[in-house]
């Protein structure tokens, strides 16, 4: 019997998907499920003809593999990974791959890889971002884990994922234990901070400028042939131009109230145990969270109702201002998610390669861009670079942003329209490119109430010092740290 090059459990929408796009590469694969009717309608269905062996078991499943054995889990993150991974570890034997395809969160990938390791088998965590159609056309892909394993299914997944314009594939090694699904998390958190920036500039245009979605789906169209270019962009104007049967615009017919499956959750928490200031993304879970309080919110309008003033200035000059502003806060969102991987890279010990991860993002994921190419060339450039905004394109390009990101602001704050994402993006800019915060009056307040010491301005870094603030507090004081 013929062997397959690597088997696949869970055949959901993604892990189907992915079947028939490896097997369109010139790859058999073996396929299981937990309900085994989804692998007979599967085999005798959509995958009928092609080199796809079914299997009801995960013993059928393993002796259908070349060995190495090469396994890519498809199942819900959580314990059910840890369930199947229980599950298959009988039938293994040394060197046997396992990967988690799912969105996994990373410390779990990092106790699982040394869990599995500890076996004597290989471990890989991959982030796969694409959706349905890209797992069926190109994904991009994000593995880490066991370095041993990556020569192994190299060929597969760079045969499979999306490819950029020169021919290069959108998935390369990210690093150990859990740095692939950690990548794809911040991936995740920057894909929700996008997603919040264009729902604000859509709001802005619509209840700022007055709008019809028709015009908007033009202003959409028109941006995607800037800096902007990007999938995502795209979407939005094929949202804002599709009507229903009747004629209407389906889009103004959805309720305001936002899911998320917690991967921007995730990224938020990270930056918080790093110390990172992941302001954007922050505010744009946020959002969502406020979104989900619909009902609240019908309520608290009516108790402080108010009304946007309607637009008396130049339309066309403000849409475009509200284009600059979307671009430049688009830039912090992305320096922000870098600054978060570079710092964990050092917390967890990975040699990221930060040109190479927006390489994986240029093509087959939710937030694939023309603008990430230009993020490829700053690392590419400085691979040490401390921060995308001190890069020469992205310095100047922010500073010919800034006066119209600023009016945009303050046409928001002044008229009621609420913007947490842009509003962030610029504080944060302001804060990160002031020399002096009050950081030294908050350093004192702890000072005052907790004997926290402080650092003075006329003496060196590390030295720290205690004021008796109330002439009866001693001169103990509490340990120095960082959380």
């Amino acid at each position: 019997m013929k062997k397959a090059d690597i088997g696949l459990v869970g055949l959901a929408v993604m892990g189907e998907n992915l079947v028939m796009n490896m097997e369109s590469k010139g790859f058999t694969v073996a396929v299981y499920n937990r309900t085994t009717e989804k692998v007979a309608n599967f085999v005798e269905g959509r995958a009928k003809g092609r080199n796809i062996i079914g299997a009801y078991s995960l013993g059928e499943l393993v002796d259908s593999l070349k060995k190495p054995r090469k396994i890519m889990m498809m199942v819900k993150a959580g314990q059910a990974v840890d369930s199947l991974i229980d599950q298959l570890l009988p039938y293994l034997e040394d060197g046997d791959i396992l990967i988690d395809g799912g969105n996994s969160h990373f410390p779990d990938t990092i106790r699982r890889t040394a869990y599995v390791e500890s076996k004597g088998l290989l471990y890989i965590g991959t982030g796969v971002s694409g959706g349905e159609e890209g797992a069926l056309k190109g994904p991009s892909m994000m593995p880490g884990g066991s370095p041993a394993a990556w020569p192994y299914v190299r060929s597969i997944f760079q045969a499979i994922c999306a490819k950029v314009e020169d021919g290069s594939p959108c998935c390369d090694w990210v690093g150990e234990n859990g740095a692939g699904h950690f990548v794809k998390m911040v991936h995740n958190g920057i894909e929700y901070g996008d997603m919040q920036l264009i729902c604000e500039a859509y709001q802005l245009m619509r209840d700022g400028l007055g709008l019809t979605s028709a015009e908007m789906h033009d202003v959409f169209s028109s941006w995607n042939e800037t800096e902007l270019d990007s999938y995502l962009i795209e979407i939005t104007r094929d949202i804002l131009g599709y009507q229903d049967e009747k004629g209407e615009t389906v889009v103004e017919r959805i309720l305001d109230t936002a899911g998320q499956k917690g991967t921007g959750k995730w990224t938020g928490i990270a930056a918080l145990d790093e110390g990172v200031p992941l302001t954007l993304i922050g505010e744009a879970v946020f959002a969502r969270c406020l979104s989900a309080m619909k009902d609240e919110r019908v309520a608290a309008s009516k108790v402080f109702p108010h009304s946007v003033p309607a637009f008396t200035g130049d339309k066309k000059a403000f849409i475009e201002s509200i284009r600059k502003a979307l671009y430049a806060s688009k830039i912090i969102s992305y320096a922000q998610g870098y600054t978060l991987m570079r710092t964990a890279a050092k917390t967890y010990g990975w040699n990221l390669n930060y040109g190479g991860i927006a390489l994986m993002w240029r093509g087959g994921c939710i937030i694939r861009s023309v603008f990430l190419g230009k993020i490829k060339e700053a690392y590419d450039k400085n691979p040490e670079l401390e921060n995308l905004l001190l890069d020469e394109y992205f310095a100047q390009s922010i500073k010919g942003l800034v006066p119209a990101w600023r009016e945009v602001a303050a046409y928001a704050v002044s008229t009621g329209i609420p913007m947490p994402a842009f509003t962030a993006a610029l504080s944060y800019f302001d804060g990160y490119t002031s020399e002096n915060l009050p950081a030294n009056l908050l350093q004192a307040q702890r000072d005052y109430f907790g004997a926290h010491t402080y650092e003075r301005t006329d003496a060196p870094r590390g030295q720290f010092f205690h004021t008796n603030w109330t002439g009866h507090g001693g001169n103990t004081t509490a340990n120095t740290y960082q959380v």
